[in-house]
């Protein structure tokens, strides 16, 4: 099936969200739609899934218009879309969420031997390994994945969408999403690939589209380098490395000593984990997204719903018990995960956002009145520094990009002298530009002997910035290991195994490399 869209546009008020975009899918091939977060992909592909209506333009199929009132008018025509959150019901089996919407019934009783049927007969032709009776709850991110593509394949899509797919996988799964796509194209699906990682885009897709603020900037062959890549995404030449030089660790800053979080449900979140970071270096957290992570940082600091035993001491000192007040007074600088619920206030300025934990201090507010003189002088220097990209200081901190929201939240919390710094997600939905500017601020923080922690589901992320890098799996620390750790260990060691199963797996050659070894010895 051939699929078009012609001259299509979305605006919402004002503002357009894409902009006379036009780009041809041919059958059975992965067209990869490259963007940062915030460029206008996933608006595009809810108008082609009948989520939104374009305000022009329009959706041709093998050459014929058509228009989508909703997904159902979009999945008969032969669309299917796996969304980044998957549309799951984690009660149900497999079986009962693929025939969702599409039941079967017999004598006003659910069928569900069809389905079945459908599901296992997939499953064998892709190597899925789906139990169609499974609860969907049970089942591991990648093959709850899976389960959100069979659905798409038992309503014969011909064209299947796949949105920011690799997000919650290990490395290891999204080898084997990357495989799968490319048997999906070999039997005449087509896959539209959405997604902002260059190494994912260039592994797979046969043609790369490149949206940037709504439009299309460029079209480009996979074997075109990362830079080049990087550069019709921003507008502008950037690094993709990080340069930083070896760390040089001093005393420990942060102790954190059988650290447990247990939810009010009872669930062990963070379950008896042991860390230490020095000053002067960045341990990386590395895990996929739910495996504790989010808990340890908030126990630093004194945000956790649940829970909490073990020990935090910070140059000596417990936190455990104080308030995120008292933790951040002690030194703690913290950038939330969820700038925008947690980072920012969206409707205050971007100088006021810029004193959030400081407009008690008397350098700011004097007799319970703020110093708009000194906030002024502040939002000057911090903006000009972090080359924060607004209207005004006064202009309203959520009208921001999300680069520069992130700008604003790095820029507050790195204002004043740290002992430790914690980012959990440092660079979600920023731009590959402001990715780069801001991983070199906080080397440069690690390098005035700060104790820095970071949490990141970005392996690429982790990799670069981390001198110690601690893999979290199901609340534990599964291993702690160096930098040049390679992707495969850290991805075995994501999927549960210790560094040193991780390891000794990754050594142990296939069933089909050793093969291909003895047959080559036989040569």
């Amino acid at each position: 099936m051939k699929l078009e869209l012609d001259g299509i546009s979305k605006a919402f008020g004002d503002f357009y969200a894409n902009q006379d975009i036009s780009i041809t899918v041919e059958p059975g091939q992965i067209h990869s739609l490259l963007g940062e977060n915030g460029a206008g992909k996933s608006t595009l592909m809810n108008v082609l899934y009948g989520l939104y209506q374009p305000t022009a333009g329009r959706i041709l199929v093998d050459g014929k218009p058509v228009t989508f009132s909703g997904p159902g008018d979009a999945m008969a025509a032969g669309i299917g879309m796996v969304h980044q959150h998957f549309m799951l019901v984690p009660v149900f089996t497999v079986a009962e969420n693929v025939a969702l919407g599409a039941e079967n019934t017999k004598g006003g009783i659910l069928d569900l031997k069809e389905t079945r049927r459908k599901i296992r007969e997939i499953s064998d032709r892709y190597g899925f390994d789906v139990d169609p009776d499974a609860l969907v709850e049970d089942l591991p991110v990648g093959v709850q994945q899976r389960v959100e593509i069979i659905k798409a394949l038992v309503r014969q899509a011909k064209v299947l969408i796949l949105d920011e797919p690799t997000a919650v996988l290990t490395p290891q799964e999204t080898d084997e999403l990357l495989q799968i796509m490319r048997q999906l194209a070999g039997n005449g699906t087509s896959v539209v690939f959405i997604s902002h990682k260059l190494r994912e885009v260039k592994a797979v897709a046969d043609v790369i589209t490149v949206i940037r603020r709504g439009r299309v900037v460029g079209n480009a062959d996979p074997s075109a380098e990362p830079a080049e890549l990087a550069a019709l995404m921003v507008g502008r030449d950037v690094s993709l490395s990080v340069d930083k030089a070896e760390a040089t660790p001093g005393k420990t800053i942060l102790d954190i000593k059988n650290l447990a979080v247990t939810a009010p449900n009872g669930h062990r979140l963070v379950d008896g984990i042991d860390l230490s970071i020095a000053g002067g270096e960045i341990l990386a957290i590395a895990g996929v997204q739910g495996n504790g992570q989010t808990e340890l940082s908030e126990a630093i600091m004194g945000l956790t719903d649940g829970s909490v035993t073990g020990s935090i001491t910070l140059d000596g000192k417990e936190l455990l018990g104080r308030s995120t007040r008292d933790v951040l007074r002690s030194g703690v600088g913290f950038v939330p995960e969820d700038r925008n619920h947690d980072g920012l206030v969206g409707q205050f300025s971007v100088q006021e956002n810029l004193v959030l934990d400081l407009f008690r201090s008397d350098e700011y507010s004097r007799f319970g009145s703020l110093k708009p003189k000194a906030m002024a002088a502040n939002s000057k220097h911090r903006i000009d520094e972090f080359d924060i990209r607004t209207p005004s200081a006064t202009a309203a901190a959520g009208n921001l990009s999300g680069g520069n929201q992130q700008k604003v939240v790095m820029a507050r919390e790195l204002s004043r002298p740290l002992r430790l710094f914690v980012a959990s997600q440092p660079t979600r939905g920023v731009d590959v530009g402001s990715i780069e500017f801001l991983h070199k601020r906080i080397v440069a923080e690690r390098d005035q002997g700060t104790a820095v922690m970071i949490v990141s589901t970005e392996l690429d992320e982790v990799i670069q910035l981390a001198d110690r890098i601690a893999v979290l799996y199901q609340g534990r620390v599964v291993g702690v290991v160096p930098s040049n750790t390679s992707r495969d260990v850290l991805g075995l060691m994501m999927a549960g195994m210790t560094a040193e199963q991780a390891a000794a797996e990754n050594a142990t050659p296939s069933p089909a490399e050793q093969s291909a070894g003895e047959e080559g010895g036989l040569l």
